[in-house]
């Protein structure tokens, strides 16, 4: 076979690359451990990125929702709404009686304490609803309506959805009683009865939650004279245009934000700017610093064969066949890194989504569609491939004689 053609050369360079990969195992293994670092960088940080999306669409999604009646600030946070609706029965009773409209309600938001010793209260979010429905996915009991109740002659005795975890540090089951209010000082001023338990809104907000009839939140917020709320939300009738709505109620409630719930979740986005100004920072500082770790990996893997790229030059090798051994180094390292960093992803992942639950309560916050892998096999083979093609180029141009003696 005549040594000069492309299929030989091509034999020649990757035998060289595997045979210098062989020659030094410890530089190979720490090679490929910073390549799949990098990888799983990229892996981590765009997958925390691409779930807080992905959660935030679920939410609204999963709210069955399609037209928002807000007023600003949009922060759904307990409190940070400032519940800004007035009225919001009488908006809702207006607006469910549209023929384009199936229903409408009044959401309220409040910070709340809640416990069962008045001097070991809780702080936690409450959230005021008409009533619960299935995809609370109760562990234990059920839900409320705003059905007429025997309350007591006080008011108290409304019933209240709580999460799991406020249930096991107050060792609350259904059924038991436990005290609620917007401040330390009004809690045990007012009873409520435990209706069952479910992370529903608590996985919405991110914190331990509480979920009580709206009316009953805005008693002990002492809102229920004019009637606040955080939002009045609209499902539209089947068939029926939910742009059309939303621009119809605009005009009917001008005070009032009115969005489609696609608007509102951008609006949300939107009003929570340095926050995803900071995930997205973060995520390109995920790739940036792989590139340029995986950059500086193959220059510093070039420089320490230059003594053995300076004997081969010697022997007449060209400039293109050292950087191609350089580049075939650079492309195993990184395909071994990248899968090092695939298969380390998935059982990293589910880790660190189990803390986070155990933190903030949601639920697979970090996830992995095939973009993500995509993103970090580009970083970790292709790039790695790329850079050390340069790497081995400009160490193929100094490698001479003299080389030998350094």
């Amino acid at each position: 076979m005549n040594p000069s053609t492309p299929l030989v050369r091509l034999r020649a360079v990757v035998g060289l690359g595997l045979v210098q990969l062989r020659r030094s195992p410890g530089r190979t293994l720490l090679a490929v451990t910073a390549v799949a670092v990098a990888a799983l960088a990229v892996t981590l940080l765009a997958s925390l990125g691409v779930g807080v999306v992905e959660i935030g669409q679920e939410g609204f999604e999963e709210a069955g929702r399609d037209v928002w009646i807000t007023a600003d600030p949009l922060d759904p946070s307990p409190g940070g709404a400032e519940n800004s609706i007035v009225d919001s029965h009488a908006i809702a009773i207006e607006v469910t009686a549209r023929e384009d409209v199936r229903f409408a309600t009044p959401i309220a938001t409040h910070s709340a304490y809640v416990g069962t010793d008045p001097d070991a209260l809780e702080p936690v979010a409450a959230v005021g609803v008409r009533e619960t429905h299935d995809d609370f996915d109760f562990v234990e009991g059920g839900g409320f309506s705003t059905e007429p109740r025997h309350y007591e002659p006080d008011g108290n005795g409304a019933e209240v959805v709580v999460d799991p975890r406020i249930a096991e540090r107050h060792d609350l089951a259904v059924g038991d009683r436990l005290y609620l209010g917007t401040s330390r000082e009004s809690a045990p001023r007012h009873e409520f009865v435990v209706a069952g338990l479910s992370t529903h809104h608590s996985e919405f907000l991110g914190q331990p939650a509480v979920t009580v009839p709206t009316g009953e939140l805005q008693r002990v917020a002492g809102t229920r004279g004019t009637d606040r709320a955080t939002f009045v939300v609209v499902t539209v009738a089947d068939g029926a245009d939910a742009e059309v709505v939303r621009e119809e109620l605009a005009e009917r409630y001008p005070g009032y934000d009115v969005r489609t719930s696609d608007d509102q979740l951008l609006a949300l986005i939107e009003d929570r700017a340095p926050i995803v100004a900071g995930g997205i920072t973060l995520v390109g500082l995920a790739v940036v610093g792989g590139l340029v770790l995986t950059v500086n990996l193959f220059v510093l893997v070039a420089y320490a064969q230059r003594r053995e790229l300076a004997a081969l030059r010697a022997l007449g090798l060209s400039r293109w066949l050292l950087a191609g051994t350089v580049a075939v180094q650079g492309l195993l390292i990184g395909l071994a890194g990248g899968l090092v960093a695939l298969v380390a992803t998935p059982g990293l992942v589910a880790r660190l989504n189990r803390l986070v639950a155990g933190l903030v309560g949601f639920e697979e916050v970090l996830r992995t569609p095939p973009e993500v892998y995509a993103a970090a096999v580009a970083i970790a083979v292709g790039v790695g491939a790329v850079t050390a093609l340069a790497a081995g180029w400009r160490a193929g141009s100094h490698a001479s004689v003299d080389r030998l003696d350094a």
